[in-house]
């Protein structure tokens, strides 16, 4: 494990070098656990558990998303839930039980605790953050192979996310951006954007701009990347990674091979 200083006074947490097969859906990509364990306060605790009940039976229903509120004056806590939006009910829910029992598991009840999965995400704070972006704390995943000709390879994946963080305000679009586009004759690239639920339009916009932006610092011309950060995420890969599949089409074991950074700014 090694921490590394940028000139942005970034701290980059190299946390492992992991094959990551799309059928472990419901294992966690990374955690994010800062402040203080609540874990010695009775109060805090049960206001913790209130809110991990509530958001997984009402990020349950078919919606995807939920927030929730519990706990008086130095008690109250903020939690919030979402499944990606092209995710079945039945794998929402199941991403969301898991998230439930594995975020206390990783995080031991701290006052700001965070959990992505392929298909969903929670977090928990003592502090108000609906409808903030953040971008500061985030799990960025990289294919480890790489393109032929960097900037022909940059350029077309800016196009593709380009088309896909617009589609996200598009009136039917559900809140989502999913794009396809021929890169070669042999060769299609699949962007994928989304926000969560309690952004402006506004801010939604901010939060994939900066996510799309960073493509290039961390992912260079990799053969696949996503950036996945507390308020928005934004993924490209050269296979069809989003539902629905086309029916002929699988995962090969060389394309799901990733470097995972958790990123802490």
């Amino acid at each position: 494990m090694a921490i590394i200083s940028s000139k942005a006074c970034r701290c980059l947490l190299l946390v492992s070098f992991a094959l990551l097969p799309l059928s472990m859906a419901m294992d966690p990509l990374g955690s994010y656990c800062s402040g203080n364990s609540l874990a010695g306060s009775s109060k805090a605790v049960a206001s913790i558990n209130s809110v991990l009940t509530d958001l997984v039976t009402k990020g349950s229903t078919g919606v995807g998303f939920a927030t929730s509120t519990a706990g008086k004056g130095n008690n109250v806590i903020y939690g919030l839930v979402q499944c990606r939006g092209d995710v079945s009910t039945s794998d929402c829910q199941a991403c969301l039980a898991s998230a439930a029992n594995q975020i206390l598991t990783s995080c031991n009840y701290q006052s700001d605790s965070r959990i992505w999965y392929d298909y969903c995400f929670m977090r928990f704070e003592n502090e108000n953050f609906f409808g903030q972006a953040d971008t500061d704390n985030g799990v960025i995943m990289e294919n480890v192979q790489a393109m032929d000709n960097t900037k022909a390879f940059q350029k077309a994946v800016g196009k593709v996310m380009s088309k896909a963080t617009a589609q996200v305000s598009q009136a039917g679009s559900g809140g989502l951006g999913r794009v396809k586009d021929q890169y070669t004759p042999f060769i299609n690239i699949y962007g994928f954007a989304q926000c969560t639920r309690d952004l402006s339009p506004l801010t939604c916009a901010q939060c994939l701009s900066t996510a799309v932006s960073r493509f290039d610092q961390y992912c260079g011309a990799q053969q696949g990347c996503r950036i996945l950060y507390s308020s928005c995420m934004v993924r490209y890969e050269i296979y069809p990674f989003y539902f629905p599949l086309a029916t002929s089409s699988t995962a090969t074991t060389d394309i799901t091979k990733y470097t995972k950074t958790i990123v802490h700014h």
